[in-house]
């Protein structure tokens, strides 16, 4: 991925990057290493949810900005009941948060709340046809026709998917992203 970025012009001069393979019950990094956390779609799968959170809480050093995404309570809550498949598997989402009760888990570590919205409304219906027709079903031409749809609308951009997602995120937007600081 970072390749890819260079590749694109979108990594400053001297920047570098590292694939580090550990558990986020128990991060390989001193205490305040980074300005910048990002927990992406992570915390859904972890059972010991507050130890995760209180490693992220650490390794953010003071003044640092830590980002959290999860999936979005009513859309998870949708695949849930389209399908076990979705989420009864090794590795799958365990739990379904609502926001405030993440917030509230983070806050509790000392973070401060600084902002939350909502992205990839457009993600919500794939999901709830890959739970209604099979997760493992990929070549489902339903599927496969959102995918596509999917794909070029990443690729492409066009503004009339770009006008409906941003309309979209605020009702059905798959994931809530959270942000909070920690004080100096």
């Amino acid at each position: 991925m970072f390749d890819a970025m260079i590749d694109e012009g979108q990594v400053p001069p001297g920047a570098t990057a590292e694939t580090v393979v550990a558990s986020i019950l128990d991060l390989p990094y001193e205490d305040g290493s980074f300005d910048t956390v990002l927990a992406s779609e992570i915390l859904e799968h972890v059972p010991e949810d507050e130890q995760g959170i209180a490693e992220l809480a650490r390794i953010l050093a003071p003044g640092g900005t830590l980002a959290v995404t999860v999936p979005r309570w009513l859309p998870e809550r949708v695949c849930w009941a389209l399908s076990d498949e979705y989420h009864a598997n090794e590795g799958g989402h365990i739990r379904i948060y609502k926001a405030d009760e993440l917030r509230r888990k983070l806050e509790a570590t000392g973070l401060v709340f600084t902002h939350q919205h909502h992205a990839h409304a457009l993600h919500s219906p794939f999901w709830w046809l890959k739970c209604a027709v099979g997760v493992e079903r990929e070549q489902h031409p339903l599927v496969r026709g959102y995918h596509q749809l999917l794909v070029w609308d990443m690729m492409k951009a066009p503004s009339v998917t770009r006008l409906a997602e941003k309309a979209l995120d605020p009702l059905i937007g798959k994931s809530v992203a959270l942000y909070f600081t920690k004080p100096l």
